[in-house]
């Protein structure tokens, strides 16, 4: 299930300020209670960089090898590096303070994004698969993606830049959690 953080309904009504009672079994939405691991940070900033590199690396092979450059080359070079720069500056921390995921018996939560953020739920019993991937310059920083499998259009929900360690105690705990809960995930 897709949500996003909207206006709750049951809030004050317009006039009197009173704030009515909750209906039994309705929640609110809050942020999700755990963080990606804080290597999460150094994760985003290098593959970051790498794609800068090859950005930067090929204007620069350009002004290089092109005999005479075009003249608007250094200053693509120049605004390319600047954007570098913030990107590789702000990204990272920005998404750290965004990413955040919870488990509960009930729903798994995920909050992601920077610039287009993306609040997440599954109902425990719509989850179909969970799985757990490690790419190489995850495994270097001790860090695994999870990802859970609902039978949702919108996709699989990822939880990216965990431990190792809390990854695998996540999948365990989910892994039991949707064997002990009745439904066919669909």
């Amino acid at each position: 299930m897709h949500t996003s953080p909207a206006h709750d309904p049951s809030g004050p009504p317009a006039g009197d300020g009173a704030t009515p009672a909750r209906p039994a079994g309705t929640l609110t939405l809050r942020a999700p209670a755990h963080r990606v691991h804080r290597r999460a940070i150094l994760w985003w900033t290098l593959q970051a960089a790498l794609g800068w590199v090859v950005i930067i690396g090929g204007q620069v092979a350009w002004l290089e090898l092109a005999d005479p450059p075009p003249g608007w080359l250094p200053l693509t070079l120049t605004v390319s590096g600047v954007l570098a720069v913030l990107h590789l500056g702000v990204m990272p921390a920005w998404r750290y303070l965004v990413h955040r995921w919870e488990a509960t018996p009930e729903a798994v939560c995920t909050r992601s994004g920077w610039l287009n953020q993306e609040w997440r739920i599954a109902p425990i019993a719509r989850i179909q698969t969970i799985d757990t991937k490690r790419r190489p310059l995850e495994q270097l920083l001790g860090l695994a993606t999870v990802t859970i499998t609902t039978a949702s259009a919108a996709g699989p929900l990822e939880i990216v830049g965990l431990a190792t360690d809390d990854a695998a105690a996540l999948v365990e705990e989910l892994t039991a959690t949707t064997q002990a809960t009745e439904g066919d995930a669909t």
